[in-house]
């Protein structure tokens, strides 16, 4: 950090104040910025305030000290003289000038009677041939001393300024200067050699702030180098990486080139999503290893989510919902044939380590399932899943002949279906709501006891609130049926069995109690 002197006059005499600002590395200094500048005046000056004529309100600003360093500038032949316009004028009569922080809010003064003036000086000192004087919008004014021939071949806009003005005009005037500090380092960046390395410590942010005065400039080379950096720079977090393609997007559509930048979120192919996404797909439904498997479908599961977010004209949706039910075809086939496997007649002789190999196969192909069926469900577009699993009756006969200890899963499944219907997020036709209760609720009954004790993720309450939602939905007649049938298990078996006695009062209600109160 280094000092700029500033002088303003009050009750008659000189007053100093240090204000810090930075040095760049080509030797020129940038222009702190109104907040700071007013701050450090304070924090350094709290008796320096003139009484004023009349009494005012009081404006509460929260003070902040602004800790620097002093260091001196490294030798170069770019230097920079910052004086105050009061100097200058030190031998004129000169009213007084209170230096108290303004608030943003007040409306800008006039710049004659402004104390917040400074003056750079780029280039060998002496040298310059024109002012540019920045009028920020809080009233803060900086006077620049530049060479019309540096602006003139950086600056489209400077140079057609300067042609439409008068040959010999000397000084230039911008009003209501959105960002008085980043517009003098980037005017400062035409007197660089090395752009690139002024830029390389700079944040994100700041090169974002740059671009944009570069771009009303039409400073070209500036506007290369800052394209180049914020390519190759990581960019820290969503909001980050927004606001860099918000505004090199619009950069785009004014006719520069960014295709290096929004390379990075943008793909050159035409429809890679429905490969990428089948690819993914598979990698996790064949992955053997439990810990990264159950962290990836998390992950998965989550970025389907914010994808199905995406309006339906994209069809973003529809390519993921095929590429799943595609998985789900080959799932399901995978785990009949397990099932064949294991129930033959002379598996039951063979190596206990062959056996088990089938057993955990059972087990992961129906975990991919559930996992399917929770994306779908997720998407509101697991009507199909029912359907397909409501139509697997040769798995269910070759339920019963499996050991329980490797069929169970299966079972995971089917209640999870009736608990999505349950819900409500699933909506399947009602032949296939009948057709999923006569498939699949008795092997769950039979399941049922190994399921409360062997699986930690069985939710009984749920899944019997399910079961007993799903049987509503149906005819009055197909709910007496079913339910006559779990009448009779249930008095045999007991907590073997599902609880639906809630469902069992609501439809012995609807048939023997509502059509006499009607």
């Amino acid at each position: 950090m280094a000092e700029i002197r500033l002088t303003s006059v009050g009750q008659g005499q000189t007053k100093i104040r240090n204000i810090p600002t930075a040095l760049t590395q080509e030797g020129f200094w940038c222009c702190p910025s109104p907040v700071v500048f007013q701050n450090t005046i304070k924090a350094q000056n709290p008796s320096n305030k003139t009484k004023p004529s009349s009494p005012t309100p009081k404006t509460t600003v929260q003070k902040k000290q602004t800790p620097f360093n002093e260091r001196k500038p490294p030798p170069t032949p770019l230097r920079s003289a910052v004086v105050s316009d009061d100097q200058r004028n030190r031998c004129s009569d000169t009213p007084d000038v209170s230096v108290s922080i303004v608030n943003e809010r007040t409306p800008r003064l006039k710049i004659e009677s402004l104390p917040r003036k400074v003056a750079i000086e780029f280039g060998e000192p002496g040298t310059s041939d024109m002012k540019v004087v920045l009028l920020g919008k809080q009233g803060f004014c900086v006077k620049l001393s530049v060479h019309k021939k540096v602006l003139e071949e950086n600056s489209s806009f400077f140079a057609n300024k300067l042609s439409e003005e008068e040959s010999n005009m000397s000084c230039l005037e911008i009003d209501d200067c959105e960002d008085v500090e980043i517009y003098v380092e980037t005017m400062g960046l035409m007197y660089c050699k090395e752009m690139k390395q002024s830029l390389i410590k700079q944040s994100v942010s700041r090169v974002l702030r740059i671009l944009k005065f570069a771009e009303l400039l039409s400073f070209n080379t500036c506007i290369q180098s800052c394209l180049e950096y914020l390519e190759a720079v990581p960019w820290v977090g969503e909001e980050e990486e927004e606001k860099v393609v918000s505004l090199v997007t619009r950069l785009q559509n004014e006719g520069i080139g960014v295709t290096p930048v929004l390379k990075r979120v943008f793909s050159t192919v035409a429809n890679p999503s429905k490969d990428t996404i089948s690819h993914i797909m598979e990698l996790v439904l064949k992955s053997n290893e439990e810990k990264g498997r159950r962290e990836i479908k998390s992950i998965v599961l989550k970025l389907l989510r914010e994808n199905s977010s995406l309006p339906s004209y994209a069809g973003s949706s529809y390519i993921c919902n095929e590429t799943i039910y595609s998985s789900c075809r080959i799932c399901l086939n995978s785990l009949l044939s397990l099932f064949k496997k294991a129930a033959e007649p002379e598996f039951t002789d063979k190596p206990v380590n062959s056996k088990q190999t089938v057993v955990k196969q059972i087990a992961l192909e129906a975990d991919n399932l559930s996992w399917l069926l929770e994306i779908l469900a997720d998407r509101q577009a697991a009507d199909e899943f029912a359907l397909m699993w409501s139509s697997q009756q040769e798995l269910t006969a070759l339920h019963s002949k499996l050991p329980i200890v490797s069929r169970y899963h299966v079972s995971c499944i089917t209640s999870r279906l009736f608990v999505g219907i349950g819900r409500g997020e699933l909506l399947p036709s009602k032949d296939t709501r009948h057709l999923l209760l006569q498939t699949w609720l008795q092997p769950l009954i039979s399941d049922y006891s190994w399921l409360q004790h062997g699986c930690r993720s069985f939710d009984r309450k749920v899944v019997e609130e399910g079961i007993g939602r799903t049987i509503l939905t149906l005819p009055l007649e197909n709910q007496q049926t079913i339910l006559l049938s779990w009448l009779g298990t249930f008095l045999k078996s007991g907590d073997n069995c599902p609880n639906l006695q809630r469902a069992f009062e609501v439809w012995w209600r609807r048939t023997f109690i509502r059509p006499y109160m009607e």
